[in-house]
């Protein structure tokens, strides 16, 4: 069974060092929408995806392509980014307000936990940009 996966389409912005550069404009769900007129241009941005070429793939800069990645790896961008933080903030609550500490203080250094945790994944991220793969349809 093939794996699920998310296709954006996009415009080669740029082509450099074997890797593509792809800009894709990314929208809310209002704009779509049956009421979009009353959504502001804010809602719709655009993301430029670095997507390495494999041998003898050819792209010319303007070219309209399609974008893919798993679905698993959206997953764990959403794990990484939001869901981890908050249990970090969150068992930190805990835990530093159990301890007996003042509840504003523990607020702070709950918060100050995810220094630690953004400053880890920053010093990782050529090990994690592997495991986020994007490739041209």
């Amino acid at each position: 069974m093939s794996e699920k996966t998310v296709t954006h389409s996009g415009t080669v912005q740029e082509i450099k060092n074997g890797k593509a550069f792809i800009s894709v404009m990314t929208k809310s769900a209002c704009v779509s929408c049956e009421i979009k007129g009353s959504c502001t241009l804010s809602d719709v941005k655009e993301k430029i995806i670095e997507v390495e070429l494999k041998e003898g793939q050819k792209f010319e800069k303007g070219k309209a392509v399609n974008v893919e990645m798993k679905q698993t790896t959206g997953t764990w961008a959403v794990l990484l980014g939001y869901f981890f933080p908050f249990l970090l903030v969150l068992g930190g609550l805990i835990v530093f307000t159990v301890s007996g500490l003042n509840q504003g203080l523990a607020g702070l250094l709950s918060l100050a936990l995810l220094i630690p945790y953004y400053l880890t994944l920053y010093f990782f991220r050529t090990t994690i940009r592997k495991r986020f793969t994007f490739r041209i349809e």
